[in-house]
């Protein structure tokens, strides 16, 4: 079936995901579930290494969740305030918006968001689930402005500023709905890394083809140590760390990688597939 929000394209072990919601740019639930959809289809190839996210806008990479949406359902809520229902006693599932960015972080392919151009609220809130963020130089900005429109983030962002700046900089961030220029939040370390507009996406395509050239074993095996290890307590992420250690040492890259090592090969290894 075809996208309507996205189309992808594949160079080796790299899927590229180039979202496209013309002329306002934003998040849909519609596009969400495409991004879901394409997801099942990347979970089902095991030689894809790297996902990487950008736009086919020229300034923007994700505008914003779609605002109608949000105020479609503040309207329905409101109206439930002057015939309150009771409090459901019962725990509510996660949001969809909640899944999918869980989905990308507990993915084994490594994901990276080429943010091309500005993007905030609920598209920011999705580069944040990805394991990395690229950022072009120039006047894009970045951030969680939705306390100016009386909400909060509601797809991950107070926890993953927090985890990622710590409490005291994403109370500030937030409750000031502040928007970041590229070198700001490559100094607070929000981004990985600032591109020059006009060679961002050579310059991203060579930072995945990097990543992408080493061991799919310890690549995936790596993410999962981190990304998973840092929601246990510190015993336990040192024991998923041995997992994933032990698992990587058993693998025949790493058998037929440090056996050249050793040998004083100069050639660098050619990994399963590459």
């Amino acid at each position: 079936m075809p996208y309507r929000y996205l189309k992808t394209e594949r160079t080796d072990n790299i899927v590229t995901c180039v979202l496209s919601n013309p002329p306002r740019h934003t998040l849909t639930s519609e596009g969400a579930s495409e991004i879901n959809r394409m997801l099942d289809e990347v979970e089902e190839d095991d030689s894809v290494r790297v996902l990487v996210f950008t736009s086919d806008a020229e300034d923007v990479f994700i505008a914003h969740y779609e605002v109608t949406e949000l105020a479609s359902r503040a309207g329905d809520i409101s109206k439930t305030l002057i015939n309150p229902k009771p409090v459901d006693s019962q725990p509510r599932g996660l949001s969809p918006m909640h899944k999918l960015c869980l989905r990308l972080e507990n993915m084994s392919a490594i994901t990276i968001a080429a943010i091309n151009g500005s993007t905030t609220g609920g598209g920011f809130e999705l580069s944040l689930a990805c394991d990395f963020r690229l950022l072009a130089s120039g006047r894009s900005r970045v951030g969680l402005p939705e306390t100016s429109i009386g909400i909060i983030p509601g797809a991950g962002g107070t926890q993953r500023y927090a985890r990622l700046l710590g409490t005291a900089k994403a109370l500030d961030l937030i409750m000031h709905a502040k928007l970041l220029t590229p070198e700001q939040a490559l100094d607070i370390g929000l981004v990985h890394r600032i591109f020059p507009k006009a060679t961002f996406h050579e310059e991203a395509k060579a930072f995945a083809e990097n990543i992408a050239s080493r061991s799919p074993v310890a690549l995936s095996a790596a993410k999962r140590a981190i990304q998973i290890g840092s929601r246990m307590t510190l015993e336990d992420a040192l024991l998923l760390e041995q997992e994933c250690f032990e698992k990587t040492m058993h693998s025949n890259d790493a058998a037929a990688a440090m056996e050249a090592y050793l040998g004083g090969s100069r050639t660098p290894y050619k990994w399963q597939g590459h």
